[in-house]
């Protein structure tokens, strides 16, 4: 497996990232210790090294199997570990970006994964009550303490993400170094504003369910079950149609559909490395082959046009012909455009 920078850092991670949501079974789904250990053994045989966690994952059982597993060499691995979401009920401040529950929950996140430091905590969502001042000064001072390496922020507006990594700048903080979102084929919303921004700030991105939840391994268009419902934004007729797609694209490359969903979120001119999660070590090995293939041109244009979306205002605004004419002063084509 080859690695990636990790955003404007000099930390190394592999291209691909293990997902552990499905380590446990507290949730009515997922894995059980030894299976867990079946997939967490397949990624680093692999040569994986890089590993997404969260405190809420399975009540806590995602990060104490984890801890088990990396325990014997805990410095080869970069954890990954959230804070934000709740612990418990009916208590304000057991949930939230605030600084009590981030001091609280990192440190019930190490004693859950037996390490006295995290390689990576993410913000896990935006929680619209906290100023971004607080929310940095506490992650700066968890990096001055060497409780942790580096930051990430996941599920967060752009406006604000660039609002906290400008402010960081100006007072000589850690920025965020890495954006984790919601990015596939069927939800592509990414692209219009937070990709770019992430892009502008040198961060990594880490997509999260680039399966799309399992729609684009073609499954459900086989008559197999899953946890996805009818109903669902990801099974619709535009779905089925990219899906439909997706398996077209997958047997002229003699691969399979998973691998070529995945592959097509790596494909981009910015930083990507998607999250993949399994519950069975057969499921890992088969996202894990992503990093073998390469998707031509000519098929990452009909991937993205069957999967087209409106960007919207301002981002179709800026494609109108006439927009482009007043711009550039009918001079576009002569001019080199910075990525």
């Amino acid at each position: 497996m080859n690695y990636q920078l990790f955003g404007h850092t000099g930390l190394r991670v592999s291209e691909l990232c293990l997902g552990t949501m499905g380590f446990g079974t507290e949730w009515g789904w997922g894995a059980d210790y030894a299976a867990s250990k079946d997939v967490f053994d397949a990624y680093a045989n692999a040569g994986g090294n890089f590993i997404d966690t969260a405190n809420r994952y399975t009540e806590g059982t995602s990060e104490k199997f984890l801890g088990e597993f990396i325990k014997e060499d805990r410095d080869h691995f970069v954890i990954a570990t959230k804070y934000t979401l709740k612990d418990k009920n009916s208590d304000p401040n057991f949930a939230g970006n605030h600084r009590k529950n981030m001091m609280r929950s990192v440190k019930e996140s190490m004693a859950r994964l037996q390490t006295d430091y995290l390689d990576v905590l993410w913000l896990h969502i935006w929680d619209f009550t906290t100023h971004p001042e607080e929310v940095l000064q506490g992650l700066n001072d968890l990096i001055s303490r060497g409780l942790v390496h580096y930051i990430g922020i996941s599920d967060t507006p752009a406006w604000r993400v660039a609002q906290a990594n400008t402010i960081a700048e100006l007072r000589g903080w850690n920025r965020f170094a890495a954006l984790q979102v919601e990015y596939n084929l069927i939800n592509r919303t990414a692209e219009r504003d937070l990709l770019p921004m992430a892009d502008a700030f040198n961060m990594a991105v880490t997509p999260w369910a680039p399966l799309a939840g399992g729609a684009l391994t073609g499954k459900y268009i086989k008559g197999e079950k899953g946890r996805l419902t009818e109903g669902s934004k990801r099974l619709n007729e535009r779905s089925t149609l990219i899906a439909q797609k997706v398996i077209e694209v997958a047997t002229a490359l003699e691969c399979t559909p998973a691998q070529v969903a995945i592959r097509w979120t790596m494909q981009r001119n910015q930083t990507v490395i998607p999250i993949i999660g399994a519950t069975k070590a057969y499921q890992l090995n088969d996202a894990l082959g992503a990093a073998q293939i390469e998707i031509p041109a000519e098929w990452l244009v009909e991937l993205n046009a069957v999967s087209a979306f409106e960007l919207g205002f301002p981002g179709d605004f800026f494609n109108e012909p006439g927009v482009i004419d007043v711009t550039y002063a009918q001079t576009k084509h002569q001019i080199k455009m910075r990525s």
